[in-house]
């Protein structure tokens, strides 16, 4: 408990000094009229008021001292039956017992409920062997209700209570995971639509910006005649490109299979594209595909396949010296790989700039599949390659 809520945890309950407030009103009420609960042994007859008074007293400590409250409501109980006494004093001594239970410390919580019994059960053994009549079994019953019947109540409320808090804490921490849960996929969907739309337009952005870029520095009717089929193409590509991931974005199905996503049989088509738009920059572009298996691959290894070669593509575009830039399939039983190599160094005419996105994209999905990627020179410096090795086995990714 915080030391600011101390000051506010001393005060009693409004509620608390209703019921002490109504308990002695009661019991002067019966005192009033002449309804006791046994004949005086002590005393004047106002003289059971004396524990009524202490006992409604004590009904406004029963949350914030249940423990004192109900050690100096035993003292009154028993003071009460040297009187004679009051049906008032033992209802609320019964709602002391109870309440010692519920808000008292836990250990208060277990022990009082076994003391309860104990001296339940040494009251009935013990006036039973006194008076030695069957009616003495009364004392033990009455010691019951009042003692170990209102402790026992107090243990099934608090034990409930108790309950209903873990419930409501489990829901809590529920809740927050959840949210956890929300937020780590609203945050891999967006890393994955930054990939998507990379992939989809980078290599057409780049070709556009280089022809654009060559068609207004070189003065040639023909060269910029073919720069624009190119940036027209391109341009259309791109905006097909663009409209297909917007149509799967408002798709409310989210159906993103196989059906909708590139695959390697779309490898002819794209290396047919980046030859077309590497033609001005005397890059070669070849597909090498020798795969010994031609079957089937999971749709996420196709899909990755196809992007990183898409991408691998677009950087030899920018950034390649002329030369052969070559595309190399080979499977294994266990295993995709795909290798992209062209030429460092550096070649005429302008280049696109590049922003080290689409590398770290082609790492993410490869990392997400459970394979290994490398990406650098080979051969001394001379060449630059992008080499990917995807696990095909079921279950080795997500």
């Amino acid at each position: 408990m915080s030391t600011s809520a101390r000051p506010h945890r001393s005060r009693p309950h409004r509620q608390d000094v209703l019921i002490g407030v109504v308990g002695l009103a009661g019991g002067l009420l019966l005192w009033a009229v002449g309804l006791h609960t046994q004949g005086g042994f002590f005393g004047a007859h106002w003289v059971a008021l004396l524990p009524l008074v202490v006992t409604a007293a004590l009904e406004p400590l029963r949350r914030t001292r249940p423990q004192t409250a109900l050690a100096l409501g035993t003292l009154a109980l028993v003071a009460d039956q040297f009187t004679t006494g009051s049906l008032a004093t033992v209802l609320m001594y019964t709602d002391l017992m109870y309440a010692a239970v519920v808000y008292g410390s836990p250990a208060a919580a277990r022990r009082i409920p076994v003391a309860t019994f104990l001296v339940t059960v040494a009251a009935t053994v013990g006036f039973s062997a006194w008076l030695r009549v069957p009616e003495a079994l009364l004392f033990g019953v009455v010691t019951g209700l009042v003692s170990f019947a209102p402790a026992l109540t107090g243990v099934g409320v608090r034990n409930h209570r108790e309950a209903a808090q873990a419930a409501r804490l489990r829901a809590e921490q529920t809740a927050l995971l959840a949210e956890v849960d929300r937020t780590q996929a609203v945050t891999a969907e967006r890393a994955r639509m930054a990939r998507e739309l990379h992939d989809l337009v980078a290599g057409h952005l780049s070709a556009i910006a280089i022809h654009s870029t060559a068609a207004l520095s070189i003065d040639d009717p023909a060269t910029s005649r073919d720069a624009l089929g190119v940036i027209r193409h391109n341009s259309v590509e791109g905006l097909a490109e663009m409209r297909r991931l917007i149509g799967l974005l408002r798709d409310s199905g989210g159906d993103d299979g196989p059906g909708v996503a590139p695959t390697l049989a779309s490898l002819d088509a794209l290396v047919a594209q980046a030859r077309s738009n590497a033609a001005s920059s005397g890059l070669t572009v070849t597909l090498d595909d020798i795969r010994a298996r031609t079957g089937p691959l999971p749709a996420p290894v196709e899909l990755a396949a196809y992007r990183i070669v898409q991408e691998s593509l677009t950087n030899a575009l920018k950034h390649a010296a002329p030369g052969p830039v070559t595309v190399r399939l080979e499977r294994s039983d266990t295993g995709l790989t795909v290798e992209v190599t062209s030429v460092v160094g550096d070649r005429p005419g302008p280049r696109a700039p590049g922003s080290g996105a689409g590398l770290a994209g082609m790492a993410e999905r490869v990392k997400l599949l459970g394979g290994t990627i490398g990406t650098g020179p080979a051969d001394g410096g001379e060449i630059w390659r992008v080499r990917a090795e995807l696990p095909v086995e079921e279950g080795t990714y997500a």
